[in-house]
């Protein structure tokens, strides 16, 4: 039996490192459960098909194996589209810095964070009764979710939200997405939940707000436009209505989440 050479270990980590990006890339966008399922079956398959020897059971998952390829291709269409869309932008762009920048991690920083800009411009709007809709990311990125609105890529700042949401501003349906201290983009469209447990009073954009939460780590702020009461939601549970400074408290303690 031969050893271990150079060109193995370079072998092991080089497909270590690629598994590790790819749970990377899935618990950014909410998919880890996926990726810890086809793991769990790539080690069943590779027990039957080399260890155990089973036959008849190894040609069954042979064949899984090759549709499942396919299959993953459908489910991690966007993506894959959004990856090769990375290396093809533009001449300047290099193929390490693509990749690089397609699996970054990006976290939610507190300490940069501007906080007091988005309180102030969700106590100005509640006393005015405009309604709002304004969402956070975190680590699971919501690139699906913006592409469906307008690109801003601006600071944040309160006059800038206020007039988004302004009732005559073509912009104002919709979510306001936000990524680290960038307004990234309005009249963004999001999943309504469908969860039966949400009160009646409760309109579109609060349902909006529960069903994103619910299937991401985001965090959505509604500022009611009936009755200006600003409520919170995050992993699909929803908040009573808050003042600025229980608004405050609740955003520093999910944003440390």
């Amino acid at each position: 039996m031969e050893g271990i050479g150079i060109k193995d270990l370079i072998d092991i980590l080089l497909v270590a490192f690629l598994m590790y990006q790819t749970y990377k890339l899935m618990k950014e966008t909410g998919t880890v459960k996926i990726f810890i399922g086809i793991m769990a079956f790539i080690t069943i398959w590779f027990l039957v098909e080399y260890v155990l020897k089973m036959e008849l059971l190894g040609s069954i998952l042979n064949r899984v194996v090759s549709v499942g390829a396919i299959g993953l291709i459908v489910i991690f269409q966007n993506e894959i589209r959004r990856f090769l869309f990375h290396i093809g932008s533009g001449k300047d762009i290099k193929i390490v810095e693509s990749i690089k920048k397609f699996f970054q991690k990006k976290d939610t920083d507190t300490n940069t964070f501007p906080i007091m800009p988005l309180i102030m411009a969700c106590q100005k709007m509640s006393k005015e009764k405009t309604g709002a809709l304004i969402i956070i990311e975190k680590k699971n990125r919501l690139w699906d979710f913006i592409e469906t609105g307008e690109t801003i890529n601006a600071d944040v700042n309160a006059q800038l939200l206020e007039t988004l949401f302004f009732k005559n501003s073509p912009l104002h349906d919709g979510a306001v997405i936000i990524s680290g201290e960038r307004v990234l983009a309005a009249r963004c469209i999001l999943p309504v939940s469908q969860n039966l447990n949400i009160p009646n009073h409760f309109g579109l954009r609060h349902r909006a707000a529960i069903g994103l939460t619910e299937q991401t780590d985001a965090i959505a702020i509604v500022v009611s436009e009936e009755t200006g009461h600003i409520t919170l939601a995050f992993n699909g549970k929803w908040t009573a209505p808050l003042s600025a400074e229980q608004l405050k408290t609740k955003l520093v303690k999910h944003l440390q989440q």
